[in-house]
C-alpha cells in the first residue's frame, strides 16, 4: 500500500501545488541570494569591482556544468520517485533514490579534478582576457573542490520536495544561504581574501546544506528513506535516470554553451565591459526567474503522483494553474525591468561606465519577457509526466537551435554589435517557448482527455 502521508491525489490542487510552491519559492529565493551575493559582494571591492565581477561572470559556463550534472540526477530521479510512490511502490522509489545518490556522488568527484585539469584553457575559451582571468581563477579553483557537496545539496533536495517536504527542502536552502551571506563580507573583507574569499564561504555553505540533507534522508521523519541497501546501481534505473533528467540536464548544459557564446561575441564586439553587462544580466534573470521555477518545481510532484495515480483530470488543473499564474508573473517583471532598468542593475555594480551600457542592453534582452514562461512551463509538464524525449528536445531546440545562431547572426545582418547579440534572446523565448508550449497542449491535453473518459 502506497503511504497515505503527502497524499497529492487528495484535497484541491491547487492547495496541493501551493503548499509545495511557496515554500519552494521561498527556497528558491534563498537558493538566488546563495548564488548572487557572491556577485553583490564583489561587485562592491573598493578596488577593480567591476574586473573582479566579470571574472566571477565567466566562471558562470564552468558552474552551470555542475549544476547541469545535478539536475541529470535529481530532475531524473526524483519525479520517477513520486511516480512509483503515487503508484504505491515505496521500495522502487526508494532505489531510485538511492542510485541518484551515487551517482552524483561519483560524477562530483570526476568534475572536480576534470575542471582543475582544463580551468585555464576553459576560461580563455569563455571570454577571458589577461586582466579578467586572474579573478575567475582565484574563484573557480576553490569552488571546483566543492562540486560533490554542490551536486548532494542540488540534486538530493529534489528527493525531499518529491515527497511533500517543501518546508524542510526550504530549510536545506536556508542553512546553506545564510551560512554564505554570513560568512562572505567576513571572507571577502575583513579577512581581506577577495575573490577567493568569497568561493571559501561558498564552499563551506554548500557542505553544511548537503550534510543536512543527507540527516534528513537517513532520519525518521521521511517518507522514502536513503539507505546503502539501495546505492546498488541497476542498468536500467540508470537508463530511466539519466534519460528523464536529460531535459534537465540539458537546459543547464545549454545555458552553459549559451553564456560561452554570448561572453566571446561580447568580449569581441564591447570587450570586458559588456562581458560584465552579461554577467548583471544573468544575475538579474535569476532573481526575477525565481518564482516562476518556484511554481513550476512545485507544480511537477503534484502532476507525477496523480499522474502516477492515474488522476489525469488534476493534472490537467494542475497544468492550467501552473500556466496562467506563471504567464501573469512573468508579464509584470517585464514592466518592472523595462520601467527601473538602473535599480536593477544598481544591485550589483554601482559604476556608471557599466550602469550606461547596460540599461539599452537590459531592455533589449528581456523584451517580451513572459513568453519564458511558456517553456518553463511547457518543459515542467514533460519532466512530470515522464516524457524525456520531448522535454530534452525543447531544452536542445531554443538555446542550441535558436540562440547561438542568432549570436551569430545579428550582429552582422543588423549592423549593431552588442545590440544584436542581447536581440537573441527575446527572439528565441518567442520562437522556443511558443513552440514547446503549444507542443505541450496539442499532444498531452488530448491524451489525459482520453485517459480521463476511460
Amino acid at each position: 500500500m502506497a503511504d497515505t502521508k503527502n497524499d497529492f491525489s487528495k484535497g484541491n490542487v491547487v492547495e496541493n501545488i501551493l503548499k509545495l510552491a511557496l515554500p519552494m519559492t521561498l527556497a528558491q529565493l534563498i537558493n538566488v541570494l546563495y548564488n548572487i551575493v557572491d556577485r553583490i559582494y564583489i561587485g562592491r571591492i573598493p578596488e577593480n569591482a567591476t574586473l573582479a565581477l566579470t571574472g566571477l561572470g565567466l566562471c558562470l559556463p564552468i558552474i552551470s556544468i555542475v549544476i547541469a550534472f545535478a539536475n541529470l540526477f535529481g530532475m531524473g530521479g526524483a519525479p520517477l520517485c513520486s511516480i512509483e510512490r503515487g503508484r504505491g511502490n515505496d521500495q522502487e522509489a526508494e532505489n531510485i533514490m538511492g542510485n541518484s545518490f551515487v551517482l552524483m556522488a561519483a560524477f562530483g568527484l570526476g568534475l572536480t579534478v576534470l575542471g582543475l585539469v582544463f580551468k585555464k584553457p576553459m576560461l580563455y575559451l569563455f571570454g577571458a582576457s589577461d586582466l579578467t582571468y586572474p579573478y575567475a581563477d582565484q574563484y573557480i579553483s576553490i569552488y571546483l573542490l566543492g562540486n560533490v557537496f554542490v551536486m548532494i545539496g542540488l540534486g538530493m533536495n529534489s528527493f525531499i520536495n518529491a515527497q511533500g517536504f517543501g518546508t524542510m527542502g526550504m530549510v536545506t536552502v536556508l542553512l546553506g544561504a545564510i551560512t554564505n551571506i554570513i560568512l562572505d563580507p567576513i571572507f571577502i573583507f575583513v579577512l581581506d581574501m577577495g575573490v577567493r574569499g568569497a568561493a571559501i564561504a561558498t564552499v563551506l555553505s554548500q557542505f553544511l546544506s548537503a550534510l543536512w540533507i543527507v540527516k534528513f534522508l537517513t532520519g525518521r521523519k521521511t517518507i522514502l528513506r536513503l539507505k546503502a541497501s539501495c546505492f546498488h546501481l541497476k542498468k536500467h534505473r540508470v537508463k530511466d535516470i539519466i534519460a528523464l533528467g536529460m531535459s534537465g540536464f540539458t537546459m543547464s548544459a545549454t545555458n552553459s554553451l549559451v553564456q560561452v557564446m554570448y561572453n566571446t561575441f561580447l568580449q569581441r564586439y564591447g570587450g570586458d565591459l559588456y562581458v560584465g553587462v552579461m554577467t548583471v544580466i544573468n544575475s538579474i534573470r535569476e532573481v526575477i526567474s525565481m518564482p516562476v521555477g518556484g511554481i513550476t518545481n512545485g507544480a511537477q510532484p503534484v502532476m507525477s503522483f496523480n499522474y502516477g495515480a492515474g488522476e489525469y483530470g488534476r493534472v490537467k488543473k494542475a497544468i492550467i494553474f501552473t500556466s496562467v499564474v506563471s504567464i501573469a508573473y512573468t508579464t509584470v517583471m517585464w514592466g518592472l525591468v523595462h520601467g527601473f532598468p538602473r535599480f536593477f542593475i544598481r544591485i550589483f555594480n554601482q559604476e556608471e561606465e557599466l550602469l550606461k551600457a547596460g540599461v539599452p542592453a537590459l531592455r533589449i534582452y528581456y523584451f517580451g519577457f513572459f513568453f519564458m514562461s511558456l517553456q518553463f512551463a511547457g518543459q515542467s509538464v514533460f519532466v512530470a509526466l515522464g516524457k524525456a524525449r520531448q522535454a530534452v528536445f525543447f531544452s536542445i531546440f531554443r538555446k542550441v537551435v535558436i540562440v547561438i545562431p542568432l549570436i551569430l547572426l545579428l550582429p552582422v545582418l543588423m549592423e549593431n554589435g552588442t545590440a544584436g547579440i542581447f536581440m537573441a534572446e527575446p527572439v528565441s523565448n518567442l520562437v522556443g517557448g511558443g513552440a514547446c508550449f503549444l507542443t505541450m497542449l496539442v499532444t498531452l491535453w488530448p491524451e489525459l482527455s482520453e485517459k480521463r473518459k476511460k
